[in-house]
């Protein structure tokens, strides 16, 4: 049987940590940066943990 392929959008969208959590960029950080104060942005900019729901199936898009 032929090997299943990686989703492309979700290789580039989602990191998988150490111990099989999965990463995201937090939304917010692309425009209209000059009316958000630097406290706010610097939080966006972090990553966060997708939410288990959303894991299971990110996690069937990258072969994980």
């Amino acid at each position: 049987m032929p090997k299943q392929k990686t989703h492309s959008g979700a290789k580039k969208r989602f990191k998988v940590t150490g111990s099989g959590k999965i990463r995201k960029q937090q939304s917010g950080m692309r425009h209209n940066l000059e009316v958000k104060s630097s406290t706010r942005k610097a939080r966006l900019n972090r990553d966060k943990v997708v939410a288990p729901a959303d894991a299971k199936v990110i996690k069937k898009l990258l072969n994980r």
